[in-house]
């Protein structure tokens, strides 16, 4: 486990909340019963394929990218240069 731990209210959020709130609708009794890679595999979640918890199945979209990239700009952006070879 990461030193960050579970998000545990994010997983309740997501296992009881009902459908058109983004959820399962799963009961309390439901939601405690599943294992976690149940609860994964319900989510579309793939447990492994990132670190730590897991990533959402499927690609990433270009608006996604887009704002993952400037919500964490590059250093070079800061006046870093940095030089990869393909």
């Amino acid at each position: 486990m990461s030193g960050r731990g579970l998000d545990w209210a994010g997983l309740m959020r997501a296992g009881l909340q009902g459908p058109g709130l983004g959820g399962l609708g799963l009961r309390p009794a439901e939601f405690w019963e599943l294992t976690p890679a149940e609860l994964a595999l319900m989510l579309g979640v793939e447990p492994g394929a990132g670190a730590g918890a897991g990533v959402r199945a499927g690609a990433m979209s270009r608006s996604a990218l887009d704002a993952l990239m400037a919500r964490f700009p590059d250093a070079a952006a800061a006046g870093a240069v940095r030089q990869f070879k393909e």
